[in-house]
């Protein structure tokens, strides 16, 4: 079996919910140890109080068995290892130093100051061990944010301008059923803090790195010069279809929907020919692309015409025949059943650490494939504090009467 990438890497996970979460996946897929550190006295992450769940009885909308794990864990929690601890704690400090001298970088999702307050910080954790990386995904970034400073991601989405990019002019702003917020800070986070253990692999020296929602989410939205169609006049919100590339967007079938691109003069000759309208790639309305543009709305309209009485399955095939970029609008449940991202394992299936893949849930994989390396996410998520005697005595060397100690007195 080839060795995965980060093998040899130690991850401090203090992170919840779903940001900082989904970053500790990444690298634990990539083949890092991630110690996940849950507090006891809330029932660890919160994201494993998250309706629905999977137990004994499949899948359920509440709780039922003391082994029942909510769908959240399951996904989120896989290739790592449980602890419990409670920062808050005095003793606490001593322990998750413990784990600071060991470990390659340090991940939280906390407001902004809060490591700070808990003396907890970079700076602490860098006098202990000056190799170490830490960071921490925020929703405004280190210096804090508006109002309460806390975000979650449909504030992020609001705050981002992302709102304002779907949907046809007029509507009401557009919420995206993806949490896009919490989704892309952490795939930066990932990037900044590999970018910073390389860097500590060749100066001995760690750092802090900082990453913010608000802020990964609206460099996204800058990707798109917006700004620059609104001061030439261009609607920014285009519902269906993308008129400054038309034919673009998204049509209703017989029985079903489909997506087509078809901006380039090939392509769109390709669209004419399906459509068995061969000559309207002579029609000075749209025998070039700057035609089609300015007579967008007139093309849309043709496309939806041709296509609303023929059967999904008849105008795929004729697109593609005629070699247009085309593809069926599927469901979710069906697209994380297609074989061919099952087969490269982008997507696999959930199993419970119990009871299985009984429940044919399925889950994000890490999609990244290297030619002498592997990436999985191949072992179940842990119970709360399951790993307590292996990472606390195995790893760190405290005796089963110190557990014991810390235990009672409410440490761990």
């Amino acid at each position: 079996m080839a060795e995965r990438p980060l093998a040899g890497r130690t991850v401090i996970d203090l992170t919840t919910a779903l940001s900082g979460p989904y970053a500790t996946l990444l690298l634990a897929g990539l083949g890092a140890r991630v110690i996940k550190v849950e507090n006891p006295l809330t029932g660890g992450d919160s994201s494993r109080n998250n309706a629905p769940y999977v137990g004994a009885d499949g899948l359920t909308t509440a709780r039922r068995g003391d082994d029942d794990m909510s769908v959240s864990m399951l996904l989120r929690g896989r290739n790592k290892q449980s602890v419990t601890l409670n920062l808050k704690h005095p003793k606490a400090r001593d322990v998750l130093a413990g784990l600071v001298r060991v470990s390659d970088i340090m991940i939280d999702n906390y407001s902004a100051g809060v490591t700070a307050r808990l003396g907890m910080g970079h700076d602490w954790a860098s006098a202990i061990n000056p190799r170490i990386v830490c960071t921490s995904i925020s929703g405004f970034g280190a210096q804090g944010g508006p109002g309460s400073g806390k975000a979650m991601d449909t504030i992020i989405q609001a705050l981002s301008g992302v709102m304002m990019t779907a949907g046809a002019p007029g509507e009401p702003p557009v919420r995206f059923g993806l949490p896009v917020g919490d989704l892309v800070a952490p795939l930066y986070a990932v990037i900044g803090t590999l970018a910073a253990v390389m860097r500590a692999d060749a100066t001995g020296q760690g750092q802090h790195v900082d990453v913010s929602m608000l802020g990964a989410l609206t460099s996204l939205v800058a990707c798109e010069p917006f700004d620059a169609y609104e001061k030439l006049g261009l609607p920014m919100r285009t519902g269906m279809t993308v008129p400054r590339l038309a034919p673009f967007g998204t049509f209703p079938a017989a029985d079903g929907w489909f997506a087509l691109c078809g901006p380039t003069d090939a392509f769109a000759r390709g669209l004419f020919a399906a459509m068995g309208h061969d000559d309207l790639a002579a029609d000075p309305r749209f025998s070039s692309r700057d035609a089609r543009v300015a007579n967008a709305g007139e093309l849309h309209e043709l496309v939806g015409s041709w296509a609303a009485d023929r059967p999904l399955a008849v105008i795929l095939d004729l697109l593609t025949r005629h070699g247009v970029p085309a593809a069926e609008v599927r469901e979710p449940g069906d697209a994380v059943r297609d074989p061919l991202v099952l087969e490269r394992e982008e997507v696999v299936p959930l199993e419970h650490p119990r009871h299985g893949r009984g429940a044919d849930l399925y889950g994000t994989g890490v999609p990244i494939r290297f030619s002498d390396s592997e990436a999985a996410l191949d072992r179940p998520a842990p119970g709360l504090g399951e790993h307590n005697a292996e990472i606390y005595g195995g790893l760190l060397g405290y005796s089963d009467d110190e557990l014991k100690a810390l235990a009672v007195d409410g440490v761990i």
